[in-house]
């Protein structure tokens, strides 16, 4: 009977239906990492998503987890901070696969930039969701970053935060140890590159942004996205450290551009140089050091997102 065979067609094809396969690579010493993502786990493999954690083996980091792994999978979900994801971030550009973020560290800044909920099970209903949205990366002297690479006051804020102290205090210890380096902080000189001009400044702290959030509660510039395609600059040219606190409500609302003692622009690159060699902060990493020279990298990476 035709509609006997209707049916059959449309039972053999549904049965062959590939099964979405994820890989998790969970960093264990983020702030929750050691706590139980079972229920994420829970909320991927009811919606027919099947998932396999891996962990990293002798000598490796997360994002040789993912190369060696690459194959088989459909995406990658990286549980942990914002450090992990800037770890992740190499393999991910490299294999293509697309990211889910899992936020389990101290701030989650790139999370909060894209609207994931910090919630492990609210951020595995939007990756069962399947929204794919094409997100930035910056760069500096090759190494990528998904919120900010900051020089100056940020970076010896990322030496001096230790792992105890974010996991002790968590974004506490952000205000913590910021007011202890503030009081010492003192202005460098840099020379700034940027379309076709080049600038001396004097500054207690030089930021690129990629995205909107950073530093546990800071914002790069309250129009900012991660997919927008630019990245947005500033310089903080303040000369006693009480300006800085009279700054701290503009710098959490991204409108600290529109001070007289912030230097502030939106390019797609930009070169940093100092005197001496300064560390440079990356997602609250210190990976490499001035001159530094910036660029976007646009729609770098797939990432899971909340729909509308």
């Amino acid at each position: 009977m035709p509609g006997t065979e209707n049916k059959t067609a449309k039972g053999k094809a549904a049965t062959h239906v590939r099964q979405k396969h994820a890989l998790l690579v969970v960093n264990p010493r983020a702030r929750r990492g050691t706590g139980s993502i079972a229920a994420a786990r829970d909320v991927l493999e009811k919606a027919g998503i099947r998932v396999t954690e891996e962990k990293p083996a002798a000598g490796e980091n997360i994002a040789d987890v993912i190369r060696r792994n690459a194959e088989g999978h459909d995406f990658v979900m990286v549980g942990g901070g914002d450090g992990t994801l800037n770890a992740a971030a190499p393999a991910l550009v490299e294999t293509g696969l697309p990211l889910g973020v899992i936020p389990l560290g101290t701030a989650n800044d790139f999370a909060r930039t894209v609207g994931i909920s910090a919630e492990p099970a609210k951020a595995a209903e939007t990756i069962a969701a399947g929204k794919l949205q094409g997100i930035d990366l910056g760069e500096v002297n090759g190494h990528l970053f998904f919120n900010v690479a900051s020089i100056g006051f940020s970076a010896e804020l990322a030496q001096d935060l230790t792992e105890h102290a974010k996991k002790r205090w968590g974004t506490l210890g952000y205000a913590i140890v910021a007011a202890r380096i503030l009081m010492r902080s003192r202005l460098f000189t840099a020379f700034v590159d940027h379309d076709g001009t080049t600038e001396k400044i004097r500054t207690m702290q030089v930021s690129v942004g990629n995205g909107r959030h950073y530093g546990g509660g800071m914002t790069v510039e309250e129009t900012a996205t991660a997919d927008d395609g630019r990245l947005d600059f500033y310089s903080l040219e303040v000369d006693h450290w009480w300006r800085l606190l009279a700054l701290l409500p503009s710098l959490r609302k991204g409108t600290h551009g529109r001070w007289d003692d912030v230097r502030a622009f939106q390019t797609t690159e930009v070169t940093i140089r100092t005197s001496k060699p300064r560390p440079v902060n990356t997602d609250g990493e210190l990976s490499t050091y001035t001159p530094a020279h910036f660029r976007i990298r646009p729609k770098a990476i797939k990432v899971f997102v909340p729909a509308g």
